[in-house]
């Protein structure tokens, strides 16, 4: 499948705004399965100055400068996708066991290093917690594959968590999360990579967008499509496999992956300080056609 991706993020503010400093972490990577085949990045007002990098997760950096008064700000991406991931589940079941999966990563071997720096504690992510513990213990046994453990993990979060919009920030504890069974797709994320870290294994928080099909018969609405988040774990032998618990799918040509980091923090689409007073709205559409 191939996709034109445009993601539009508009913040109007009452009173002017001196100057802004911000990175956008929204250019969809590259890589097996995922192709970005052109990105352009558009801003109003035009920046001061800008410039690219990528981070140590491999994700795509743009940082611009505003330093001049201005009283809106808008950020535009516009990016060409072409998806191709073929998913066999016979080739992830019947596998490695949690036993085995921890003793091949105890081993060292370099072939597990970079995995390995996603078994640690993160910003918002601290292992410990007794509450994510027993509650990945349910699905995760010393002699069951790792991959029928994380499966049967996303759809507990599905079947037991409610999506819930107006509950949860992003800063809202886990504890408070588990208690009351509900938040949205960041938060769903966060709870199966605490669950898998718990159990010694590497996870990572995926950012990007999923699109959403309409009802048939109904004419697709634009800007309804949504940024979007999921969880992937590292699965010695086999390697990354995402889940998706919101929707208690394993993703494949509908999801699209922009960036990865620990958790939330390494990847939010864009972040950044001002020098100003007063209030702000803020805006976000996100529209995904298939070509």
């Amino acid at each position: 499948m191939r996709f034109k991706i445009t993601h539009i993020t508009d913040y109007d503010y009452n009173t002017d705004i001196s100057f802004c400093h911000n990175i956008a972490n929204i250019k969809p990577r590259s890589f097996v399965g995922q192709t970005l085949e052109d990105f352009k990045l558009e801003i109003t007002p035009s920046p001061t100055n800008t410039f690219d990098r990528v981070d140590f997760n491999g994700n795509y950096l743009n940082y611009f400068s505003i330093l001049k008064p201005h009283s809106s700000l808008q950020v535009k991406s516009t990016a060409i996708i072409d998806r191709n991931i073929f998913f066999n589940e016979l080739d992830y079941t019947n596998k490695i066991t949690l036993e085995n999966a921890l003793i091949e990563l105890d081993s060292n071997a370099p072939l597990y290093t970079d995995a390995l720096a996603f078994t640690l504690n993160s910003n918002f992510l601290k292992k410990g917690n007794s509450l994510i513990k027993e509650y990945a213990q349910h699905s995760f046994k010393a002699n069951r594959p790792v991959y029928e453990s994380a499966k049967e993990l996303m759809q507990r979060i599905y079947i037991d968590f409610k999506f819930d919009p107006n509950f949860s920030t992003i800063s809202t504890p886990l504890n408070d999360l588990m208690k009351e069974k509900k938040g949205v797709c960041q938060d769903f994320a966060h709870i199966g990579i605490a669950c898998l870290r718990e159990m010694g294994l590497p996870a990572r928080y995926i950012s990007g967008y999923i699109e959403t099909l309409p009802p048939p018969g109904k004419t697709k609405l634009i800007g309804v499509d949504a940024s979007h988040a999921w969880f992937s774990v590292f699965i010695p032998t086999i390697g990354w496999v995402d889940f998706d618990p919101t929707n208690n799918q394993i993703p494949k040509n509908q999801h699209i992956t922009t960036s990865w980091g620990r958790d939330y923090f390494d990847v939010p689409p864009i972040k950044g300080v001002l020098y100003g007073y007063g209030k702000s709205k803020l805006k976000v559409s996100v529209d995904i056609a298939r070509i």
